[in-house]
């Protein structure tokens, strides 16, 4: 069972400490994905509110689905309620233009495979996570990254291209990748 579905049954079962690491793995992806949702500002009220009705109602979640994915949706209903519940109704002209269909299910979507793939980073070893994150996270060339680790050029590629690897492979293994992601690669 995924880190996220074993989440999801625990919370179903009362366990308080699986929501405080729940918090841990996924608080920043749903920070980040709420930010652009409702501002800066409101975005920790609705982060708040996100993650009391993720305790209230875990009794509601269903092993079958993607625990990332239920939890992104309970933050974009969160966001919805506090955006229509703003006088006057302002949404930044950025999200509008990223989000796709009515109910902005892809941009979830999106957000809701961030945060799998930083679970999955999570699991591979310091060297390669470090300079996965790095790269990725950090906006780091390989040889900025090589610099700064004061490692070979040589052995940031090989780390790079080990981690890549494993991550895919652990994303494949918990069925993480998103479904056009999935068909680009031939299906695998």
């Amino acid at each position: 069972m995924d880190q996220g579905r074993d989440l999801g049954v625990r919370l179903a079962r009362g366990d308080d400490d699986a929501l405080e690491e729940c918090y841990a793995l996924y608080g920043s992806s749903v920070l980040a994905y709420l930010r652009r949702l409702v501002g800066r500002d409101e975005a920790e009220d609705v982060l708040q509110r996100t993650f009391l009705d993720l305790w209230r109602h875990a009794d509601r979640y269903d092993e079958g689905q993607s625990f990332s994915g239920w939890l992104f949706t309970i933050a974009h209903r969160r966001a919805v309620d506090h955006l229509r519940g703003r006088r006057p109704v302002v949404i930044p002209v950025e999200v509008l233009r990223e989000m796709k269909g009515d109910d902005g299910r892809e941009t979830a979507e999106r957000f809701a495979w961030a945060a799998d793939v930083r679970a999955a980073l999570t699991q591979l070893p310091q060297e390669q996570r470090e300079t996965i994150e790095l790269a990725y996270f950090g906006d780091r060339t390989q040889r900025e990254i090589s610099r700064e680790l004061a490692v070979p050029l040589g052995t940031v590629k090989a780390r790079m291209a080990r981690g890549t690897r494993a991550l895919g492979g652990l994303l494949r293994a918990n069925a993480s990748f998103p479904s056009d992601m999935a068909s680009e690669r031939g299906g695998q």
